[in-house]
């Protein structure tokens, strides 16, 4: 386990097995030194997470679309991983994108991705700063609340 894994547990977290791709697609690529993953949704052990994980989010679902923002982004992680071996490699957070189906006039797309950012900074450091965009859609597969692309730029090869 590197000194990223230990503090994503130290924060009292735990890095989550790689989710299965649900369809013609990777979790994550290389291209050069960056890696980018697919779109990760709120899953543990394979099912979305409740509260927060499903259904279209309002000002009253905020605070559940925040934990389930951070949940999406360990999957992110863990895709990431899957591609690097160790999260040690990642260098820095490049790109958060997050799309958040939303209800009628939810405008607080932002605050939901604050989840993420958040964590990103507090795991990374400034290393986890980053550009970002967050959206409202109308829908997602299996009725997911949210899902969150990462770009990461790493070192390689990794020792």
């Amino acid at each position: 386990m590197g000194i990223v894994e230990e503090k994503i547990i130290r924060i009292g977290l735990m890095m989550p097995q790689l989710p299965t791709a649900a369809g013609l697609y990777s979790p994550a690529i290389r291209s050069g030194n960056h890696v980018y993953t697919s779109g990760q949704l709120p899953l543990i052990d394979g099912k979305l997470i409740e509260p927060g994980g499903k259904g279209k989010i309002n000002d009253e679902r905020t605070d559940d679309a925040v934990y389930a923002s951070r949940i999406a982004l360990l999957n992110a992680l863990a895709a990431i991983k899957s591609v690097t071996g160790t999260l040690d490699s990642i260098e820095r957070i490049v790109k958060l994108t997050l799309y958040v189906v939303s209800e009628n006039n939810f405008s607080n797309q932002h605050l939901v991705a604050n989840g993420a950012s958040s964590l990103l900074h507090e795991i990374f450091g400034a290393q986890g700063g980053h550009v970002r965009s967050a959206v409202g859609v109308a829908e997602l597969p299996l009725n997911a609340s949210l899902e969150l692309e990462l770009i990461a730029q790493c070192k390689f090869p990794i020792h």
